[in-house]
């Protein structure tokens, strides 16, 4: 079983890897931002919680994310394993995930962080928000989802790294060169 964690800030370009990496190695992508907007579309009564705390810019509670994704896990009980996407964000998730996937004989192999400075996200995430139209995209918030990351969500990366499963990898460039990259990192977990 193969289990990643897909790093970095809004615009890193989780999501444009994460759909290569899944035909590659054939693992479930499990994006939380996937499934809050699912949960927003569908409006559940979660959906509805979601949708205004992710208004206000701000990270969904724990308690729901990590239900949430582990409702995912279960679905998929026959994947060769995962790639989490936007999750964990905090260390409390990123425990919450090694006790979970433990419970299931699994772990997270590795985490691979997607290096992008923030004028480079801010440019991304412009040019995506004229395409899909995004709410959470929205310039004010993006600076709010952008400051929660490096001021919170970073915090996550010294878990992994005292676990030794942290690998950098350089966001910016061509597509195809930064899968390349991210291939050879998974490949060594």
């Amino acid at each position: 079983m193969l289990n990643i964690v897909l790093f970095g800030p809004p615009g890193a370009g989780k999501g444009t890897q994460s759909a290569k990496l899944i035909e590659k190695y054939q693992l479930v992508h499990i994006s939380t931002g996937d499934l809050f907007r699912m949960h927003i579309s569908n409006d559940t009564s979660l959906g509805q919680q979601v949708k205004q705390i992710l208004a206000n810019g701000l990270l969904v509670p724990d308690s729901i994310t990590i239900d949430m994704l582990e409702e995912e896990v279960q679905k998929n009980p026959e994947a060769k394993g995962f790639i989490f996407d936007g999750f964990p964000r905090t260390v409390a998730q990123a425990e919450a995930l090694d006790a979970f996937l433990e419970g299931k004989g699994q772990k997270i192999n590795g985490v691979v962080q997607l290096d992008v400075d923030q004028e480079e996200i801010k440019t991304r995430i412009a040019e995506r928000q004229k395409v899909s139209g995004r709410a959470d995209d929205d310039a004010e918030k993006l600076l709010k989802r952008i400051d929660e990351y490096f001021s919170k969500t970073i915090h996550v990366l010294p878990y992994y790294a005292e676990q030794g499963k942290v690998v950098q990898v350089n966001g910016i460039g061509e597509i195809e060169t930064i899968f390349t990259n991210i291939c050879s990192a998974i490949d060594a977990f």
